[in-house]
């Protein structure tokens, strides 16, 4: 089959590779019909590159229609069609149980100390195969994949692989007060994403910040209140700005929906970008001994921005294992902090609702763009240049 694959930093490339087949009895075999592409990927288009192998398959936001299934996954049947989650879980464990799948007990990946091993997302998370491929290998298939109806273009459905329900468990972890503030930062898929949802579910201002004309335009249209972050000469006059829209405190929650590879970080830049030099093997140990590093002014201007007692929500991933943070700020502040990957499963009945015909999310024309596999490497290096008004692209095998 075509697969898209990781062959260095920036070089990604669609190969043939062997055909997936079934493995355990829990496995299934899915026809991909869509596969996003995330802001997640380009992480490992550059930044956690010391992590991956040449002729790593990559995505992880998949749905489309299944071929074969395992003799212990009674639920599936070959031509449902489905969506499946980004992480790989097994849905009866003590984590799963308590609606935490991304540490699901029986996926972790215990060598490297992480949580679920998730599809596409290097040696730290299992080396699982991905999804921007013509068929995908699905582990525990008895719980993860979500069935959904025929009939509907995939787009209605594709996100619940892992932009939904990101955006959703930020909002709620965001815990905004009724009639309270939430001010999101980054406008990509996620941060848009979760405006959209804030606006469906809070009763208060809905602000977003982002530097991308095309990002603050598209959730301008959409009435969230936006402020560009490069009309502003320093990050204090942000802060200044904000505080005045809120009560002269500040926003009542705040969601990081940019994660490691933030504007504003030059340090953090040149020395992801350094690493990104080494000998793979080399920038691994480093990273691995030193912790990597991390751009830290979107989580910086969260903490500044929030009120005295807020919460923070992180849904931007974040590499480094010991990046700097202004503790005594935010003890002083008695901020609240919740982060981690999504739960894709324990947010699926609440999304569900809100994809009707009627498409409050407006999830039907959230793609701006949709490309063939074979023009895949392309649509990375648009992505991570903000080119071409690219928000969310979607890839069909």
């Amino acid at each position: 089959m075509k697969a898209l694959t990781w062959q260095g930093r920036r070089d990604v490339r669609v190969e043939t590779v062997p055909d997936p087949e079934i493995k355990e009895s829990t496995d299934a075999i899915v026809r991909i019909t869509s596969s996003g592409l995330c802001g997640s990927d380009l992480h490992l288009y550059e930044v956690l590159t010391p992590f991956m192998t040449p002729g790593d398959v990559l995505g992880h936001e998949p749905m489309g229609i299944v071929e074969e299934t395992g003799s212990d996954v009674p639920g599936l049947k070959a031509g449902d069609r489905v969506v499946v989650p980004f992480q790989i879980a097994c849905g009866t464990c003590f984590m799963c149980g308590a609606g935490l799948p991304t540490q699901c007990e029986t996926t972790q990946v215990r060598e490297h100390g992480m949580g679920a091993a998730l599809f596409g997302y290097t040696r730290l998370y299992g080396s699982v195969p991905g999804a921007q491929a013509e068929y995908l290998r699905v582990p525990q298939a008895q719980f993860g994949p979500i069935k959904v109806p025929q009939g509907p273009p995939d787009d209605r459905y594709l996100y619940l692989s892992d932009v939904l329900p990101t955006a959703w468990q930020a909002l709620r972890y965001a815990d905004v007060p009724k009639g309270g503030s939430l001010v999101v930062l980054g406008l990509g898929p996620i941060g848009d994403m979760a405006c959209r949802m804030a606006q469906l579910t809070t009763e208060g201002p809905v602000i977003g910040v982002d530097l991308v004309p095309e990002r603050l335009e598209r959730a301008r249209a959409r009435g969230v209140e936006t402020y560009d972050l490069s009309a502003f000469d320093r990050e204090e006059h942000l802060v200044d700005a904000i505080a005045s829209r809120t009560h002269g405190r500040g926003a009542d929650a705040v969601i990081d929906a940019v994660g490691t590879e933030a504007h504003g970080s030059p340090l953090g830049r040149t020395a992801q970008q350094a690493a990104g030099l080494l000998p793979r093997s080399w920038s691994a140990r480093l990273a691995e001994r030193t912790g990597g590093a991390d751009r830290l002014a979107a989580l910086r201007l969260a903490i500044a921005l929030v009120r005295r007692g807020g919460t923070v929500s992180l849904s931007g991933i974040y590499g480094g294992m010991a990046s700097p943070l202004p503790l005594m700020t935010m003890f002083d502040k008695q901020i609240q902090v919740r982060m981690g990957q999504a739960n894709v499963r324990t947010w699926v009945d609440d999304i569900l609702p809100l994809l009707g015909d009627d498409d409050p999310l407006g999830v039907d024309g959230f793609a701006t763009h949709h490309l063939p596999l074979d023009e895949a490497p392309g649509a990375y290096e648009t992505f991570q240049g903000k080119k071409d008004g690219a928000v969310k692209m979607v890839i069909h095998p």
